[in-house]
């Protein structure tokens, strides 16, 4: 029962986070809002491991290359797309497009990891990307062939393949490391990856005009949605698997477009609405446990 109620935290905070890196987002480039959260995340993650009675969190060898890959997927890249899209793409609107996250693990497990490709899980993807595409178009999928997708929508969509690559790795990673390790080191070596593009992309000016609020939310992001939630979420993915602890992904949005109606005065629109419904029953559908079948 436990697990399940940390899956939940998890998934609550990383709904906050759209909130939180919206507002970010607005006051801060990319690379310097991603380094600085996560500068702040390794430092809480080795006190914590350092407290929990692990001492210096040492990382063996064969593995430096497995979680320097989780560390590229789902620290790096994530955030490069998540700061670069919420510059422009409203956080409801941007929660709602990763949604459809678990489908893609369902298929991506499927091709790469042996998984069933049920026709549950094919019915559920096309619905969930027929959601996706009215969420992306405002109601009418047909724009999206004469306009195509706007600059923050492709970046959502590069968090979406980035999240997608970064659970799979994960899910073989955690087989044999422990949780708080291996998102430890995924930050850290995650964040040296950031510091290159972060100094070339005005950090220095972006620290000296930060404000408290600029800080109180990279805080949060570091400390709560970062060091918290990841070890939590990793939690559920070694002991119910990647998509089953995928499925929680669902209330992301929910969270997050209730907070955005509330905090940032996002509108909810009745496309935002449609779709997101045929995002979140495409993921039941294409996840739900297999029945047993009588003889």
């Amino acid at each position: 029962m436990l697990v399940y109620a940390k899956l939940v935290g998890s998934v609550f905070f990383w709904g906050a986070t759209w909130i939180s890196g919206r507002v970010l987002a607005q006051d801060m480039g990319p690379f310097s809002a991603a380094l600085l959260r996560f500068v702040t995340a390794s430092i809480f993650l080795f006190l914590w491991s350092w407290h929990a009675g692990h001492g210096f969190p040492r990382l063996p060898r064969k593995e430096i290359l497995p979680v320097a890959f989780l560390g590229l997927t789902g620290i790096f890249l994530y955030n490069a797309f998540f700061f670069t899209g919420l510059q422009t793409v409203p956080a409801g609107r941007a929660a709602l497009i990763i949604a459809s996250v678990p489908v893609v693990i369902g298929v991506m497990s499927a091709l790469f990891l042996g998984d069933k490709l049920t026709t549950a899980k094919i019915l559920g993807t096309l619905l969930s990307l027929s959601g996706a595409a009215i969420v992306l178009s405002g109601g009418n999928p047909l724009v999206l062939f004469h306009g195509g997708l706007s600059r923050g929508d492709l970046m959502i969509l590069g968090c979406v393949g980035a999240w997608t690559a970064y659970s799979l790795a994960g899910s073989r990673v955690m087989r044999r490391l422990d949780p708080l390790l291996t998102v430890t080191w995924s930050c850290l070596l995650g964040t040296l990856m950031l510091i290159g593009p972060a100094l070339t992309h005005g950090l220095t000016a972006d620290i000296a005009r930060a404000g408290l609020v600029d800080w109180a939310n990279i805080l949060f992001l570091g400390v709560i949605a970062t060091g918290v939630a990841f070890t939590w979420y990793y939690a559920g993915i070694k002991a119910i698997g990647p998509a089953r602890a995928g499925i929680f992904i669902n209330l992301v949005p929910v969270f997050a477009i209730t907070m955005g109606y509330v905090i940032l005065d996002e509108p909810v629109t009745s496309s935002l609405l449609s779709g997101g419904a045929m995002v979140i029953s495409g993921v039941y559908l294409a996840n739900r446990p297999a029945t047993a079948t009588k003889p």
